[in-house]
Protein backbone atom coordinates (compact mmCIF):
# COMPACT_ATOMS: atom_id res chain seq x y z
CA UNK A 1 0.00 0.00 0.00
CA UNK A 2 3.33 2.26 0.16
CA UNK A 3 2.07 3.13 -3.67
CA UNK A 4 -1.36 4.13 -2.93
CA UNK A 5 -0.68 6.45 0.35
CA UNK A 6 2.11 7.71 -1.09
CA UNK A 7 0.85 8.69 -4.76
CA UNK A 8 -2.11 10.22 -2.70
CA UNK A 9 -0.29 12.13 -1.03
CA UNK A 10 1.32 13.51 -3.49
CA UNK A 11 -1.60 14.68 -5.47
CA UNK A 12 -3.27 16.00 -2.32
CA UNK A 13 0.08 18.65 -1.81
CA UNK A 14 -0.03 19.15 -5.71
CA UNK A 15 -3.78 19.95 -5.05
CA UNK A 16 -2.59 22.71 -2.14
CA UNK A 17 -1.29 24.68 -4.65
CA UNK A 18 -4.51 27.18 -5.16
CA UNK A 19 -4.16 29.01 -8.14
CA UNK A 20 -5.95 32.24 -7.22
CA UNK A 21 -3.68 32.46 -4.12
CA UNK A 22 -0.30 31.91 -6.03
CA UNK A 23 -1.22 34.63 -8.50
CA UNK A 24 -2.76 37.25 -5.83
CA UNK A 25 0.59 36.97 -4.16
CA UNK A 26 2.25 37.85 -6.92
CA UNK A 27 -0.64 40.79 -7.42
CA UNK A 28 -0.26 41.41 -3.76
CA UNK A 29 -3.84 40.37 -2.95
CA UNK A 30 -5.75 37.79 -1.00
CA UNK A 31 -8.83 37.16 -2.80
CA UNK A 32 -10.26 35.04 0.31
CA UNK A 33 -10.59 38.96 1.76
CA UNK A 34 -12.62 39.88 -0.88
CA UNK A 35 -16.09 39.01 -2.65
CA UNK A 36 -17.56 36.11 -1.18
CA UNK A 37 -14.33 35.16 0.69
CA UNK A 38 -13.98 31.89 -1.83
CA UNK A 39 -10.50 31.02 -3.18
CA UNK A 40 -12.18 30.00 -6.41
CA UNK A 41 -12.28 31.05 -10.04
CA UNK A 42 -15.94 32.38 -9.59
CA UNK A 43 -14.87 34.88 -6.96
CA UNK A 44 -11.12 36.14 -8.78
CA UNK A 45 -13.56 36.51 -12.24
CA UNK A 46 -15.69 39.17 -9.79
CA UNK A 47 -13.33 40.95 -7.84
CA UNK A 48 -9.94 40.39 -10.01
CA UNK A 49 -11.09 40.16 -13.41
CA UNK A 50 -11.07 37.37 -16.31
CA UNK A 51 -7.49 37.37 -17.23
CA UNK A 52 -6.55 36.75 -13.91
CA UNK A 53 -9.92 34.24 -13.06
CA UNK A 54 -8.34 32.89 -16.71
CA UNK A 55 -4.61 32.11 -14.84
CA UNK A 56 -6.39 30.61 -11.67
CA UNK A 57 -8.54 28.06 -13.70
CA UNK A 58 -5.62 26.84 -16.00
CA UNK A 59 -3.71 26.35 -12.84
CA UNK A 60 -6.46 24.33 -10.69
CA UNK A 61 -7.29 22.21 -14.04
CA UNK A 62 -3.56 21.71 -14.77
CA UNK A 63 -2.31 20.39 -11.44
CA UNK A 64 -5.43 18.10 -11.81
CA UNK A 65 -4.32 16.83 -14.85
CA UNK A 66 -0.84 16.45 -13.38
CA UNK A 67 -2.30 14.61 -10.58
CA UNK A 68 -4.42 11.94 -11.95
CA UNK A 69 -2.48 11.77 -15.51
CA UNK A 70 0.21 11.52 -13.85
CA UNK A 71 1.46 10.24 -10.77
CA UNK A 72 -0.36 6.65 -11.03
CA UNK A 73 1.80 5.77 -13.82
CA UNK A 74 4.74 7.38 -11.99
CA UNK A 75 7.46 4.98 -10.84
CA UNK A 76 9.01 6.70 -8.31
CA UNK A 77 12.36 5.68 -6.31
CA UNK A 78 11.98 3.48 -3.06
CA UNK A 79 8.03 3.38 -3.86
CA UNK A 80 7.89 1.72 -7.49
CA UNK A 81 4.77 -0.06 -8.70
CA UNK A 82 3.05 -2.06 -6.70
CA UNK A 83 1.52 -4.96 -8.54
CA UNK A 84 -1.73 -5.69 -5.61
CA UNK A 85 -2.70 -1.57 -6.26
CA UNK A 86 -5.74 -1.68 -9.11
CA UNK A 87 -4.52 1.21 -11.48
CA UNK A 88 -8.43 2.13 -11.60
CA UNK A 89 -8.24 2.71 -7.93
CA UNK A 90 -4.99 4.26 -7.68
CA UNK A 91 -6.50 7.30 -10.35
CA UNK A 92 -9.52 7.94 -8.66
CA UNK A 93 -7.54 8.03 -5.57
CA UNK A 94 -5.46 10.75 -6.64
CA UNK A 95 -8.40 12.55 -8.07
CA UNK A 96 -9.93 12.47 -4.96
CA UNK A 97 -7.24 14.00 -3.07
CA UNK A 98 -5.84 16.66 -5.78
CA UNK A 99 -9.56 17.95 -5.42
CA UNK A 100 -9.45 17.63 -1.33
CA UNK A 101 -6.19 19.43 -1.50
CA UNK A 102 -7.71 22.08 -3.42
CA UNK A 103 -10.89 22.41 -1.15
CA UNK A 104 -8.05 22.10 2.11
CA UNK A 105 -4.43 23.13 1.29
CA UNK A 106 -2.23 22.84 3.98
CA UNK A 107 0.07 25.59 2.60
CA UNK A 108 -2.79 28.10 3.09
CA UNK A 109 -4.23 26.98 6.53
CA UNK A 110 -6.71 25.08 4.74
CA UNK A 111 -8.69 27.67 3.39
CA UNK A 112 -9.01 27.08 -0.60
CA UNK A 113 -11.39 26.55 -3.23
CA UNK A 114 -14.51 24.61 -3.53
CA UNK A 115 -13.02 22.34 -5.57
CA UNK A 116 -15.32 22.30 -9.16
CA UNK A 117 -12.32 23.62 -11.81
CA UNK A 118 -10.26 20.73 -9.61
CA UNK A 119 -12.36 18.27 -10.61
CA UNK A 120 -13.11 19.39 -14.04
CA UNK A 121 -9.61 18.48 -14.70
CA UNK A 122 -9.60 15.58 -12.72
CA UNK A 123 -12.52 13.76 -14.67
CA UNK A 124 -11.17 15.20 -17.92
CA UNK A 125 -8.38 12.30 -17.59
CA UNK A 126 -10.70 9.84 -16.14
CA UNK A 127 -13.69 10.06 -18.15
CA UNK A 128 -13.49 12.78 -20.86
CA UNK A 129 -16.43 11.79 -22.61
CA UNK A 130 -18.65 12.57 -19.32
CA UNK A 131 -17.63 16.56 -19.35
CA UNK A 132 -19.85 16.95 -22.22
CA UNK A 133 -23.20 15.93 -20.20
CA UNK A 134 -21.18 18.31 -16.84
CA UNK A 135 -21.62 20.96 -19.35
CA UNK A 136 -24.84 20.84 -20.32
CA UNK A 137 -26.47 20.07 -17.22
CA UNK A 138 -24.08 23.43 -16.08
CA UNK A 139 -24.84 25.75 -18.59
CA UNK A 140 -28.58 24.85 -18.42
CA UNK A 141 -28.91 25.56 -14.74
CA UNK A 142 -27.16 28.71 -15.00
CA UNK A 143 -29.01 29.68 -17.75
CA UNK A 144 -32.45 29.10 -15.80
CA UNK A 145 -31.67 30.05 -12.79
CA UNK A 146 -28.61 32.46 -13.05
CA UNK A 147 -26.91 30.28 -9.68
CA UNK A 148 -23.33 28.98 -10.94
CA UNK A 149 -23.22 27.68 -7.46
CA UNK A 150 -26.52 25.41 -8.14
CA UNK A 151 -25.17 24.94 -11.83
CA UNK A 152 -22.05 23.47 -10.42
CA UNK A 153 -23.67 21.10 -8.07
CA UNK A 154 -26.36 19.75 -10.33
CA UNK A 155 -23.46 19.46 -12.99
CA UNK A 156 -21.35 17.50 -10.25
CA UNK A 157 -24.67 15.21 -9.15
CA UNK A 158 -24.55 13.82 -12.76
CA UNK A 159 -21.43 12.19 -12.71
CA UNK A 160 -22.55 9.27 -10.63
CA UNK A 161 -25.20 8.46 -12.88
CA UNK A 162 -23.04 9.01 -16.08
CA UNK A 163 -20.89 6.58 -14.50
CA UNK A 164 -23.60 4.71 -13.78
CA UNK A 165 -24.64 4.27 -17.30
CA UNK A 166 -21.37 4.72 -19.50
CA UNK A 167 -19.20 2.34 -17.06
CA UNK A 168 -21.27 -0.01 -15.20
CA UNK A 169 -18.49 -2.18 -14.72
CA UNK A 170 -16.32 0.31 -12.85
CA UNK A 171 -16.87 0.63 -9.04
CA UNK A 172 -14.13 3.04 -8.65
CA UNK A 173 -15.83 5.63 -11.01
CA UNK A 174 -18.96 5.52 -9.64
CA UNK A 175 -17.87 5.35 -5.95
CA UNK A 176 -15.89 8.22 -6.88
CA UNK A 177 -19.08 10.20 -8.82
CA UNK A 178 -21.35 9.45 -5.54
CA UNK A 179 -18.20 10.77 -3.52
CA UNK A 180 -17.75 14.26 -5.29
CA UNK A 181 -21.42 14.66 -5.58
CA UNK A 182 -21.47 14.51 -2.05
CA UNK A 183 -18.51 16.95 -1.31
CA UNK A 184 -19.38 19.56 -3.64
CA UNK A 185 -22.70 20.09 -2.77
CA UNK A 186 -20.61 20.09 1.11
CA UNK A 187 -18.19 22.72 -0.13
CA UNK A 188 -21.59 24.83 -1.41
CA UNK A 189 -23.11 24.82 1.44
CA UNK A 190 -22.63 28.32 1.99
CA UNK A 191 -24.61 29.08 -1.38
CA UNK A 192 -27.22 26.64 -0.50
CA UNK A 193 -27.88 28.95 2.41
CA UNK A 194 -28.02 31.83 0.30
CA UNK A 195 -29.91 30.62 -2.25
CA UNK A 196 -32.58 29.74 0.73
CA UNK A 197 -32.15 33.21 2.06
CA UNK A 198 -32.31 35.16 -1.20
CA UNK A 199 -29.26 36.78 -1.29
CA UNK A 200 -26.99 34.44 -3.34
CA UNK A 201 -25.19 36.29 -6.48
CA UNK A 202 -26.56 35.39 -9.96
CA UNK A 203 -24.28 35.28 -13.50
CA UNK A 204 -26.71 38.18 -15.21
CA UNK A 205 -25.31 37.61 -18.37
CA UNK A 206 -26.12 33.69 -18.72
CA UNK A 207 -29.57 33.81 -16.74
CA UNK A 208 -31.96 33.93 -19.90
CA UNK A 209 -35.17 34.25 -17.37
CA UNK A 210 -33.90 37.13 -15.28
CA UNK A 211 -36.39 39.78 -14.76
CA UNK A 212 -36.51 42.58 -17.53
Amino acid sequence: MLELGVKTLLAYLLGSLIGSLVLGRLRGVDIREQGSGNAGGTNALRTQGWKFALGVVLIDVGKALLAVGLLPGLDLPLVGIDPAVERSWLAVGCAAAVVAGHVYPVWYEFRGGKGAATLIGAVAVLAPAALLPVAVVWLATVMLTGFVGLGTMLATATLPAYFALAAPGSAALLVFGVAMAAFVAYTHRANIERMRAGNENRARRLWLLRPR
